[in-house]
């Protein structure tokens, strides 16, 4: 009978919760590789900084020596912030801003993180 009674408390209170937290994984695991379209989308959508001072700087018809010498740095300097290598200052972000004729936060706004 004591058998009988600690299998009972064993599948009450050790089974049933794992079983219901595999379930829980499981359903967590499905929602995730559902979502798979939407994370990809996001990731397009977001780019890099330097992605983004470029394609300004090409939509402007610039070149990197071009904006480096308004701004007062290196061609190598831009080269390295539209590659990732480096990111611009502050103050250099706002320089780079002015030159393209938008706010700053354009700059940033779907810069990925």
């Amino acid at each position: 009978m004591l058998f009988a009674v600690n299998t009972i408390v064993l599948i009450l209170f050790v089974l049933i919760p794992v079983i219901y937290f595999f379930i829980l994984i499981i359903k967590a695991l499905k929602k995730y590789i559902k979502s798979a379209d939407i994370r990809n989308e996001k990731n397009i959508i977001k780019k890099s900084l330097g992605d983004t001072i470029k394609d300004y700087r090409v939509t402007n018809k610039m070149t990197q020596e071009f904006v480096a010498e308004r701004i007062g740095v290196s061609r190598q300097a831009v080269s390295k912030w539209e590659m990732g290598i480096s990111d611009p200052s502050t103050s250099n972000l706002f320089a780079l801003a002015d030159l393209f004729g938008i706010p700053a936060e354009e700059l940033l706004k779907n810069v990925q993180k």
